[in-house]
């Protein structure tokens, strides 16, 4: 077992038990993103989010694991499967035995109550070494229970995390992925491609035109979602010094773009 494995498991916790604040104390996760009444305290600065993130940052491996259910499974980004809390125990030992202080980030993507005593969360969590360094990330899907007025771990997934892409925005424009190329009479020349950006987030094309082989323009364009405006746009940037932008629109089975250049 590496401790690289753990640490999606220890950023998770911190995460989830800031929603239990909320939870015990009869808000729902959705209303907690909202703007804290007075005496409220904001998620992960509650009271057993702070014990817990405490316990952590200590290396304190069975006070971390007091915060899961007597019958409580982690599985590890490698599929591995940690069965009760004394599994759990064992496995924090042999992480805080390996890792110096660390300090945890958490990022809720996703959190809400089934019923009044299960809830479940999502997130990205980061782990950052005390003394500074980069942080590692993990993805994370939990599910908690309430006991006695408290909430504990009962089951908890890692997995590796995937930035976020806008593919899914590009889906009608896949077609225009590859190699294009025309040719005019009278000798003029056309090529362009087309490929994803790291992520899916962009489309980029690299073109050029030249006449009788000699080069007459080209230049590289960005297209990219507009998550403002709900549209997609392109940037290009021309081999003369100009640049232009557009605006991409569907009418059917058809594309127009509203261009505006300077060259």
């Amino acid at each position: 077992m590496t401790t690289g494995r753990l640490w999606g498991l220890a950023l998770g916790l911190a995460a989830i038990l800031a929603i239990g604040h909320f939870m015990t104390g009869g808000k729902t996760p959705g209303e907690a993103a909202e703007p804290q009444a007075e005496g409220k305290a904001p998620p992960g600065k509650g009271k057993r989010a702070q014990e817990f993130i405490a316990a952590f940052e200590k290396g304190d491996a069975k006070a971390v694991a007091a915060f899961w259910t007597e019958n409580a499974d982690y599985v590890d980004q490698t599929g591995r499967e940690y069965k009760g809390r004394a599994a759990i125990q064992k496995m924090y030992e042999k992480f805080f035995a390996a890792k110096k202080p660390m300090k945890l980030n958490v990022i809720v993507t996703s959190a809400r109550l089934v019923g009044t005593d299960v809830a479940i969360e999502d997130g990205i969590t980061e782990i950052t070494p005390a003394e500074g360094g980069l942080p590692s990330a993990a993805r994370f899907s939990a599910v908690l229970v309430k006991k006695d007025g408290e909430w504990y771990f009962e089951s908890v997934r890692d997995s590796v995390p995937h930035p976020p892409s806008n593919a899914e925005h590009f889906e009608d424009l896949e077609w225009v992925l590859g190699e294009w190329t025309g040719e005019a009479e009278k000798g003029e020349s056309a090529k362009a491609t087309y490929a994803w950006a790291e992520n899916r987030n962009f489309i980029v094309s690299n073109f050029a035109t030249t006449l009788e082989g000699v080069p007459v323009v080209g230049g590289t364009q960005w297209i990219a979602w507009d998550a403002v405006d709900k549209q997609i746009r392109s940037y290009s940037f021309y081999s003369g010094g100009g640049v232009g932008e557009a605006v991409w629109t569907k009418d059917g089975d058809a594309w127009a773009l509203k261009v505006n250049a300077k060259t």
